[in-house]
């Protein structure tokens, strides 16, 4: 016997209901995973660097040179004098004893005052600008001497004369100390001895009859 037609619409509804929510069961699920695989991960925010509070470093204290000025004194042993004159970051300096021994040197200040001297005969000078005077050491021919020089007011200071007298060559090189005394030694063709007083107003100086005149050293 056949269904009847209600019957048969009435199945006919049921199935496709059971099939319309079997449908949507699936598709509701990968919409959902579709989603989910769409929505970006957060991610933690980056960290803001820390200021330093560290001070800025001081800027270095720009050198001063060495002043231009005049200097003498006496060795450690009081034996033989010395003097420095110093100009523009260059210095010549003197050692004399007043008898026979003499050395002309010269040579370059640093910043710091410090300074090293050469002369002939690996002749050396060292020493130190500081405080108004120059503290330092004397090398001529394997002896040392310590001396201080401090600064001198022309009159004081470092002389030199040369000429030609009766057909000799004269060199002569004077220390005028702060105290007014005065070491040099006059050299005669090379042959050194005590120099004759000069007149330090003046420089002027009688060498063997004749006028001549000593003049400050700079260099």
């Amino acid at each position: 016997m056949k269904p009847s037609g209600p019957l048969f619409t009435l199945l006919a509804g049921l199935l496709l209901g059971i099939f319309m929510l079997s449908l949507n069961a699936t598709t509701g699920t990968k919409a959902k995973s579709s989603s989910d695989a769409a929505t970006p991960t957060p991610t933690a925010p980056a960290s803001t660097p820390a200021t330093s509070t560290t001070p800025p470093a001081a800027p270095s204290p720009t050198p001063t040179p060495a002043p231009d000025s005049d200097y003498a004194g006496r060795t450690a042993d009081d034996t033989a004098a010395v003097s420095v004159s110093v100009r523009d970051g260059k210095a010549i300096g003197y050692f004399c004893d007043g008898r026979s021994q003499e050395s002309w040197l010269k040579g370059d200040v640093e910043d710091d005052g410090s300074m090293r001297l050469t002369g002939t005969n690996g002749a050396r000078l060292d020493g130190v600008l500081h405080a108004g005077k120059i503290d330092g050491t004397v090398e001529i021919r394997d002896r040392t001497w310590k001396f201080t020089a401090a600064r001198a007011v022309r009159p004081s200071g470092l002389y030199r004369a040369t000429a030609e007298v009766r057909g000799a060559k004269i060199d002569g090189g004077w220390i005028v100390l702060p105290d007014g005394r005065q070491v040099g030694i006059l050299n005669r063709d090379g042959k050194p001895v005590a120099a004759p007083r000069i007149d330090p107003a003046s420089g002027a100086v009688v060498v063997d009859g004749t006028r001549l005149t000593a003049r400050p050293v700079v260099p």
